[in-house]
């Protein structure tokens, strides 16, 4: 069994629900950290995924992930506090009356953070948890190819990247895909091939590589990266095959995940995003990052277990567990024992 040098996973990552109330602006409380990056999605209603980050400032405006399109200042969120956030007076997308809404919540470093001068170009701000794994970078892009510092200390594994200031995709680096291969988190569509992404060169423990790609490093444009590195019992990000069988693949984490979110890698379908806060056990509900869609009810095909010590896909939808399907996940949660090498009861 793991051992985790992160004793309680709630204060580095945390999935806060609340019920709108129509009065803003609004304090949420309850997530068990001050979050860096935030983000929610009202599950009663098609309104779009609403991100912010720290790095960017609550004056900064949203960034949507199931669009391709620029930051939106006309969005604010009105501060990050000691425990949750301050929703602004114009988010009533995110505060409607009666309405069901989650929030995802990752701590970094604690507000902008500094300049990163690892790489050959620099951040502007780099905001970074090393224990966590877990930095928010911002830099000018230069429409050729560089590299950019991360401040992780740690190899990543998974890179999000979106162009601020234009149309243009989500890209997405996962380690077993390697680095001539992206997703875009705003669409659906299979693996896609390029070696101006990411450069075609895998990250290090300093920094990773940008191409001239307009997507990850555009001439003149703010860029925003969420890097992830693994860190044992809290945190897994890999990769899967489907066997299309009710009783479906097991994905092993070290740890009783919190959150999952998944992607078919060999072909068309939806994100999907799961967690323990929403309905019951072998009752998940899943939100698709890449769609504005309420929360799916009743509908059995993409459910999975989250257990102990990892996961399983049930039934036999291609989203999560085609036959013979590619799949990558992200994985946030908590191990059964901490850095103090005392185990605990399995619930």
């Amino acid at each position: 069994m793991a051992y985790t040098t992160i004793n309680k996973s709630t204060d580095y990552f945390n999935t806060k629900l609340y019920t709108g109330n129509g009065s803003l602006p609004r304090a949420i409380t309850g997530v068990g950290h001050q979050p860096d990056f935030v983000w929610l999605k009202d599950r009663d209603t098609a309104y779009n995924h609403q991100l912010y980050d720290s790095v960017r400032t609550t004056s900064a405006g949203v960034l949507y992930s199931n669009t391709n399109g620029a930051q939106d200042s006309s969005y604010q969120m009105s501060s990050f506090d000691s425990d949750g956030f301050t929703l602004g007076s114009n988010l009533g997308a995110v505060n409607e009356n009666t309405k069901k809404i989650v929030s995802w919540n990752w701590k970094a470093g604690g507000g902008q953070g500094s300049s990163n001068t690892d790489g050959s170009i620099n951040t502007t701000y780099t905001s970074v948890s090393t224990t966590a794994g877990f930095s928010i970078c911002k830099w000018t892009g230069t429409g050729a190819n560089g590299t950019i510092g991360h401040g992780l200390g740690a190899v990543p594994t998974v890179i999000i990247v979106k162009n601020l200031g234009t149309t243009e995709n989500w890209v997405t680096y996962h380690k077993p895909l390697g680095a001539t291969k992206y997703l875009k988190l705003n669409d659906n569509s299979a693996e896609g091939t390029s070696s101006d992404v990411w450069n075609n060169t895998s990250p290090t423990s300093s920094v990773f590589y940008v191409g001239s790609n307009t997507a990850t490093n555009q001439s003149g444009n703010q860029m925003i990266a969420y890097c992830f590195a693994e860190k044992t019992g809290y945190s897994k990000f890999g990769s899967y095959t489907g066997n299309g069988n009710a009783d479906g693949s097991f994905i092993f984490c070290g740890f009783k995940p919190n959150f999952v979110m998944i992607k078919e890698t060999s072909g068309a379908g939806a994100w999907r995003i799961f967690d323990n806060k929403r309905p019951t056990y072998n009752d998940r509900y899943g939100l698709m990052p890449d769609e504005s869609n309420a929360e799916e009810t009743g509908d059995n095909r993409n459910k999975i277990d989250l257990l102990s010590n990892g996961f399983k896909c049930r039934f036999t939808y291609d989203d999560t567990n085609g036959n013979g399907g590619s799949y990558i996940y992200m994985a946030f949660g908590q191990s059964l024992v901490g850095s103090n090498n005392v185990p605990c009861t399995a619930r």
